[in-house]
């Protein structure tokens, strides 16, 4: 009986110290908020949350679907949210020497996911010369399409642009009311399939060009350098997980960032149009500062949004992009 009451006695303090532990370990467990749209590329972020990769690196990670990067950005910029995904040249327009944030890990890039639909007789980008494009103004597209008309010989004095959403451009083409927009999935898609004009250019033609990135308050990496670290831990064992079994990765990204990707197979066919970054690609991505990849990005950028007037300081890389996270080993 004593033996027996011993050995229940252990288990049971045993128990108790797990649950404490558990308890202390669930009390210091980091957090952290990001707002994005709804986007294919961004999909790693739930698989690694609804996964639990980022719990098990003592980090519990909130996601905000939020339409308009206007908003998320202003919620970043007020504390209401740690930081947000988006693509460089778009979180460029809101970094000022009063609002601090920067990329610590690249997520993927468009291959395909953004086009510009025209009229089947158009032979090349050069022939939209006079054509009224639509095109969401100070979005992600006019960056791109600005890319596309360099290289075509072309600026936008050439074309005529009339502004609208990426879905109102798109419908607009759809309803021929716009003979030329620039847009992105599901509607390069739906053209096709409706038999609709042709998809002139995407962007498995200028790779890099627009790259996601999970950007972070400046303050909230300064404060919190363990759940950066296990936020970025969590997107790499993401990234292997898609390798593994890229069937059950889906349907839990699907699953994650919902609306019009909650389906499955209309995630995998929109991820036919992004490039994810892994671990190997993050370091590629980022090295070389000012005159790597993501250096000659971020001076493209600076070129383009200040010939608009859209920048609010003169951006270096430094000032974007903090690798020390990518570059641990």
């Amino acid at each position: 009986m004593t033996k027996t009451f011993s050995k229940l006695r252990k288990a049971a303090l045993a128990a108790g110290v797990a649950m404490l532990a558990a308890s202390a370990s669930s009390a210091e467990a980091g957090t952290m908020k990001l707002g994005m749209t709804t986007w294919v590329g961004y999909g790693p972020l739930f698989l690694a949350r609804d996964m639990g990769y980022f719990k098990e690196n003592g980090l519990d990670v909130t996601l905000e679907i939020i339409e308009e990067s206007s908003m998320y950005m202003a919620a970043a910029a007020a504390g209401e949210l740690d930081g947000s995904a988006s693509t460089i040249d778009e979180i460029m327009k809101y970094r000022s020497s009063d609002v601090c944030f920067k990329a610590v890990y690249a997520l993927d890039d468009s291959h395909g996911g953004d086009g510009v639909l025209a009229p089947k007789e158009v032979k090349s980008l050069a022939d939209i010369k006079g054509m009224e494009v639509a095109m969401n103004e100070g979005s992600v597209s006019q960056f791109w399409f600005n890319i596309l008309l360099k290289q075509a010989g072309l600026t936008e004095a050439d074309v005529k642009i009339t502004n609208m959403t990426a879905d109102d451009a798109a419908a607009a083409f759809m309803a021929d009311r716009i003979p030329v927009a620039v847009t992105w999935e599901p509607h390069l898609t739906l053209a096709k399939q409706a038999d609709k004009g042709q998809v002139l250019i995407d962007s498995s033609k200028t790779p890099g060009a627009i790259v996601d990135v999970v950007a972070l308050n400046c303050d909230y990496i300064a404060k919190n350098p363990k759940d950066v670290e296990a936020l970025i831990k969590g997107l790499y064992k993401a990234n292997e997980f898609i390798k593994s079994d890229q069937e059950k990765a889906y349907e839990v990204m699907a699953k994650g960032v919902g609306g019009w990707l909650e389906d499955p197979k209309e995630f995998a066919s929109s991820a036919k149009g992004v490039n994810f970054y892994g671990k190997d690609r993050n370091a590629e991505f980022f090295k070389g500062g000012d005159e790597g990849e993501a250096g000659k990005l971020i001076k493209l950028g600076t070129e383009i949004w200040g010939s608009f007037g859209k920048l609010k300081m003169d951006i270096k890389f430094a000032d974007l992009v903090d690798t020390t996270f990518v570059d641990a080993k």
